[in-house]
């Protein structure tokens, strides 16, 4: 299973991602080396076409993550939303704020907080998700 992000900077937003779940960039599909190589042999880019990042999950057990860049501003409230979990084990409301606070300077935005049970966050771009055991 692979999520999309439709986003405005591929790249800044998948950096993100990657603090927010130890994700780690995809490798571009063989025969190529590079994903400007993959990208160069579907032809010359649409003029409106923007770049794209890819991230996977390391153990192999979550989804792959697509960031592809459009034109068109996010304009409403995402109907879709990310968890990222800390874990149940011991207290974990602590965890909880410590992954929050470490997702605010890696450039998330708090937007709620419930004290003991989750966090609700917006990404770099204004998507939405939250922090919970």
């Amino acid at each position: 299973m692979d999520l999309t992000f439709d986003c405005a900077r591929a790249e800044e937003l998948a950096g993100f991602w990657k603090v927010a779940l130890g994700y780690v960039d995809e490798p571009p599909p063989a025969p190529f080396t590079t994903r400007a190589e993959w990208a160069a042999s579907f032809g010359e880019p649409a003029e409106d076409e923007g770049g794209g990042a890819w991230l996977h999950d390391p153990d192999g057990v979550g989804p792959r993550l697509s960031f592809l860049e459009v034109p068109e501003p996010k304009v409403t409230k995402n109907r879709l939303h990310l968890d990222v979990r800390v874990g149940k084990h011991g207290e974990p409301w602590p965890r909880i704020l410590a992954k929050a606070e470490e997702l605010r300077a890696a450039g998330g935005r708090v937007l709620a907080t419930y004290d003991g049970h989750h966090v609700t966050m917006a990404d770099p771009e204004g998507n939405e998700f939250c922090v919970a055991a």
